[in-house]
C-alpha cells in the first residue's frame, strides 16, 4: 500500500501548537508522507516550509492549522490551492481557527463545520452560509473535517489514522501522545457543570468494556454505579457527551474493528465477543456505523497492517 501524502499548510499567523500536533501525529506515522507547504518567508518562528504552496495540488490530504486573528483574511495565494484541492476531491482538515480559511475559500458553504468555542459566533456571523455547530470536538461532512482547539486537533488526527489504517493503528498513535483514540466527534468541547470526583462513572465504563460481549442495559449500568436510572443517565451524558447506550454501541464497533484488523476470527465469533449477538445484526450495525461490511473492512485494513507493521 502506497503512503498517503499530507500537505500541512504553514498559513500566516499560524498557532504553533495547532501546527505541531498534525506535524507530530501525522508526520510520525509511517502511512503518511508529510509536506509542509507555504510561502518561502515562513509562517512563524521555527516553522520553515519545505514545499511551495503549489505542492498542495499533489497531495491526498490537506491540513490547515489554526492561526491568530482569524477574522483577518488570508492572502489569495493560500486560498486558491485549497479550492483546487477541494474540487479534485482531496480530503481537507481544519484545526481550530483553520476553519476560517476553508470558509473564506468558500469550501464550507452549505456544509456543517465547527471551530474553537471562542470563535463559533465569529465564524457564524462572518460566514452565514456555513452551518456552524457549536460545542463539538470535530465535524466530518464528506471529505471535509473541521475540529475545535488543540485537544480536538489530536482527536481529528487520530480519526484520520483510524479511517485510513484502522482502529489498531489509531490506538497505537494515541498511545504515543498518551491519549485514548476513542473520543467521538459528537462529544462536547466543554461542559457547563463539572462533576465532583466522587460522581465519576469511570469504574462503570470500565466494567462495561470488560463485559461488552454480554447483554448490557442502562439499568445494568445504573445498578453497577449504585444510582437511580435517571440520575445515572444525567451524569453519564454530562461526563461523556452522549447517551449510555450510544457510548456502548460506539465501543462495540471499535472492539469489532480491532478484532477484524488483528485476528482471523469468524464474523460470528466477533459478533458474540462484542455484544452484537447474531452475525446478521453485527453486519447490519457495522455497515450503518462504518459504511462497509465487516469482510470488506478486514480486506481493506489488511493492506494497512502491512504498511504500518
Amino acid at each position: 500500500m502506497d503512503r498517503l501524502s499530507v500537505a500541512l499548510v504553514a498559513v500566516p499567523r499560524v498557532i504553533g501548537l495547532d501546527f505541531s500536533i498534525p506535524a507530530h501525529i501525522l508526520g510520525g506515522h509511517p502511512g503518511y508522507r508529510l509536506l509542509v507547504c507555504g510561502d518561502e518567508r515562513g509562517a512563524g518562528p521555527g516553522i520553515a516550509p519545505d514545499h511551495p504552496l503549489t505542492s498542495i495540488g499533489e497531495t491526498d490530504i490537506v491540513v490547515v492549522p489554526g492561526y491568530e486573528e482569524p477574522a483577518a483574511p488570508l492572502p489569495e495565494e493560500y486560498l486558491a490551492p485549497l479550492r483546487e484541492a477541494a474540487d479534485r476531491g482531496a480530503r481537507l482538515v481544519a484545526i481550530c481557527t483553520g476553519a476560517f480559511a476553508l470558509a473564506q475559500a468558500g469550501i464550507l458553504d452549505g456544509r456543517e463545520a465547527t471551530t474553537h468555542w471562542r470563535f463559533v459566533r465569529s465564524l457564524r456571523e462572518q460566514y452565514p452560509r456555513v452551518r456552524v455547530l457549536e460545542n463539538r470536538l470535530f465535524v466530518e461532512e464528506g471529505k471535509i473535517l473541521t475540529s475545535a482547539g488543540a485537544g480536538a486537533g489530536i482527536d481529528a488526527c487520530l480519526h484520520l489514522i483510524r479511517t485510513d489504517f484502522g482502529e489498531a493503528a489509531a490506538h497505537e498513535a494515541g498511545k504515543e501522545v498518551v491519549v485514548g483514540p476513542a473520543r467521538d466527534g459528537f462529544q462536547p468541547q466543554y461542559v457547563d457543570v463539572l462533576s465532583a470526583p466522587r460522581a465519576s462513572l469511570s469504574a462503570t465504563r470500565g466494567w462495561v468494556l470488560e463485559h461488552l460481549g454480554e447483554p448490557i442495559t442502562v439499568q445494568h449500568m445504573a445498578d453497577h454505579a449504585n444510582l437511580s436510572r435517571r440520575t445515572f443517565i444525567r451524569r453519564f451524558e454530562r461526563e461523556t457527551g452522549m447517551s449510555p447506550m450510544r457510548w456502548v454501541a460506539n465501543h462495540r464497533v471499535l472492539g469489532a474493528r480491532r478484532l477484524l484488523e488483528t485476528s482471523d476470527w469468524a464474523v460470528e465469533r466477533i459478533a458474540a465477543a462484542t455484544g452484537f449477538g447474531t452475525a446478521a445484526n453485527f453486519r447490519a450495525v457495522f455497515r450503518r456505523e462504518v459504511g462497509t461490511t465487516p469482510t470488506e473492512y478486514r480486506r481493506l485494513h489488511a493492506g494497512a497492517r502491512e504498511l504500518t507493521s
